[in-house]
């Protein structure tokens, strides 16, 4: 059986959802760490968080994705330089940005820097796990699902969820009531539900040849030589 994944960060640990590359979902599982999900037997998981980390220079993904974001731009935080995994708080994060990039490193994306340390930690140990392993974009995802267009409002508020969870029942009708029930939202919200589908979705795309990636082409790779690449 081939089984793809969606992949999303959340309170508790990470939300992957699975299912092939055709019919209904398969499974939600949460998982404490990053050993944890990348356990098991899967062919793809397409996960929201970055991989390739950069040096001096902004990765061209993030730069890209936020162009055809519009309007959702700000949901896409630039990937944190490598230098800064080393921090244990976000004075001295903000510090090694500055010093290996010239500014300073937002409080959102240095709550990202456990999660990112932890995936990269596992991707770097076993190259076979990288292979399978893409970085995606959820909001990048429900956009091209739109037709190309942005949604029209955020994902917390009333009207983005719905917009969001229109898009999700159409691919996986059913999921969402399946998989809400399963944990309190302090452990994983609602959002974290619909971005790992939406990750699902672009996993499949992948796996049909279908996925737009950012840059187009064979990608940069960063200093552990992982790409620096979003596919949607």
């Amino acid at each position: 059986m081939l089984i793809l994944r969606g992949v999303d960060g959340c309170r508790a640990g990470w939300l992957a959802v699975a299912a092939e590359p055709e019919g209904p979902l398969l499974s939600a599982e949460l998982h404490a760490d990053a050993a944890s999900l990348l356990a098991g037997s899967w062919q793809v998981s397409a996960i929201d968080m970055p991989i390739g980390l950069p040096g001096a220079e902004p990765r061209a993904c993030d730069q890209l994705a936020r162009q055809r974001l519009g309007s959702r731009r700000s949901s896409l935080f630039p990937a944190p330089p490598r230098l800064c995994l080393e921090a244990t708080d976000h004075a001295e994060a903000c510090r090694l940005c500055r010093l290996e990039q010239g500014i300073g490193l937002s409080l959102q994306s240095f709550h990202l820097l456990a999660k990112i340390r932890d995936l990269d930690q596992q991707l770097r140990a076993d190259g076979t796990r990288a292979r399978r392993v893409v970085e995606t974009h959820p909001e990048l995802g429900f956009c091209l699902w739109n037709g190309g267009r942005p949604l029209a409002h955020g994902k917390r508020s009333r009207e983005g969820f719905a917009e969001r969870l229109a898009l999700v029942e159409s691919e996986f009708p059913g999921a969402w009531p399946a998989i809400r029930p399963r944990w309190r939202r302090r452990e994983v919200a609602d959002d974290d539900i619909l971005d790992a589908l939406a990750a699902l979705w672009s996993a499949r795309r992948l796996h049909r040849g279908e996925a737009l990636s950012l840059p187009d082409g064979e990608p940069p790779l960063d200093a552990c030589r992982l790409p620096m690449r979003i596919l949607v």
